[in-house]
């Protein structure tokens, strides 16, 4: 099992920054990938960063490239830099692991509302 915990969000202006992060605890040591998905209201999830734990490979979709950077630290936790922020990144954002075997893991979300 798997537990994350994200932190970081919040209220702020448009052309802004936060960071993001995702505490994870528990089997993580065969983690494959790290990602950030987000949800705003009456949308569908959708991902938005995503990271090899494996090569280190990213990928990020098309709207927040050049705008969010995701990395991580070597004591299991994963960031999501953004940058520039604008009132359509409003939503929840959760975290996302998954391991070698397959298994995948949710947070519970975090609110960014980008709003003046």
């Amino acid at each position: 099992q798997v537990q994350l915990v994200e932190s970081g969000g919040g209220l702020v202006q448009p052309g802004g920054s936060l960071r993001l992060s995702c505490a994870s605890s528990g089997s993580t040591f065969s983690t494959s990938a790290v990602g950030w998905y987000r949800q705003g209201a009456g949308t569908q999830r959708e991902i938005i960063a995503r990271m090899s734990t494996l090569s280190n490979d990213t990928y990020y979709t098309e709207s927040v490239k050049g705008r969010f950077t995701i990395s991580r630290d070597n004591k299991n936790t994963v960031y999501l830099q953004m940058n520039d922020l604008k009132p359509e990144d409003t939503a929840d954002y959760i975290c996302n692991v998954v391991l070698r075997g397959g298994a995948e893991f949710w947070g519970q979300g975090i609110q960014v509302t980008v709003s003046s």
